[in-house]
């Protein structure tokens, strides 16, 4: 009997991972790293505490500092990478900022703010990784993190429903054109997840007791439950896997 590699094992792939430094981003940097990847995190903040989970368990992880509001910045970034640590095999868009405010009151400066980090740089990113892989004709996969509000309208989040509801789109438009190239493009959709840009919803007790009764899990979600879905994206076992929107939400949209 022959014994296979397991296809979720990610030994010798390098993952760049936008917004790795806390939450969701720093836990699939994590577990990508688990799997057997060399992470490379970016972000504005310092990754200290994603470089020492990471590297304490024998992993490898470097850190490059990008501010993704400045596309300037975005459009530097996948050559500094590749430079420093290689080409990327699998891109991991993360990185993402919220405004909240009624409708009838939400700011221009705060649509386009949360535009450009959570869809703008996002695209751009991909471009850029994406014609990599394709110059070099070989496999990829890219990873955009969604949301419940790419299914939903949510309240109070103009700027940033618009932006998730376009980055399902875009996720499905890119892997129309580059499925056939041998780049898988899908992308997760958390649920309410345990983070610093849900804090003030899970401060309020009662949207935070509105939240929960309709979670059929029970309870909030962690960073960490996302982290199994990552691997199965970047891995070959999703080698035939394009264009879809997981959930990973508790069943929320199930209810």
């Amino acid at each position: 009997m022959t014994v296979h590699a397991s296809p979720f094992d990610l030994s010798g792939k390098t993952a760049l991972v936008t917004g790795a430094n806390t939450g969701i981003g720093q836990a699939i940097a994590c577990a990508l790293a688990n799997a057997g990847a060399s992470v490379v995190g970016v972000g504005r903040s310092a990754m200290d505490d994603t470089a020492a989970l990471i590297e304490g368990k024998g992993g490898r992880f470097a850190a490059v500092k990008a501010d993704l509001s400045d596309m300037k910045a975005v459009r530097g970034l996948m050559p500094r990478v590749t430079e420093a640590c290689g080409r990327p095999d699998i891109l991991v868009n993360n990185a993402g900022i919220i405004r909240r405010a009624d409708a009838v009151d939400f700011t221009e400066e705060d649509w386009d703010a949360v535009m450009d980090v959570n869809l703008k740089s996002v695209f751009f990113l991909c471009q850029a990784f994406a014609a990599g892989a394709l110059a070099e004709n070989v496999p990829a996969k890219i990873i955009n993190i969604a949301s419940l509000l790419s299914f939903q309208g949510g309240i109070r989040i103009a700027s940033y429903t618009a932006a998730k509801s376009g980055l399902a789109g875009l996720t499905r438009l890119l892997a129309n054109e580059w499925a056939a190239r041998g780049i898988n493009v899908n992308a997760i959709a958390p649920g309410y997840i345990e983070t610093n840009n849900t804090r003030a919803l899970r401060e309020d007790s009662e949207r935070n007791t509105e939240i929960l009764k309709r979670i059929p899990a029970g309870r909030w979600g962690k960073g960490e439950d996302l982290g199994g879905a990552a691997v199965f994206l970047a891995s070959n076992a999703s080698d035939y896997i394009h264009g879809a929107v997981l959930p990973v939400d508790g069943g929320w949209l199930a209810r």
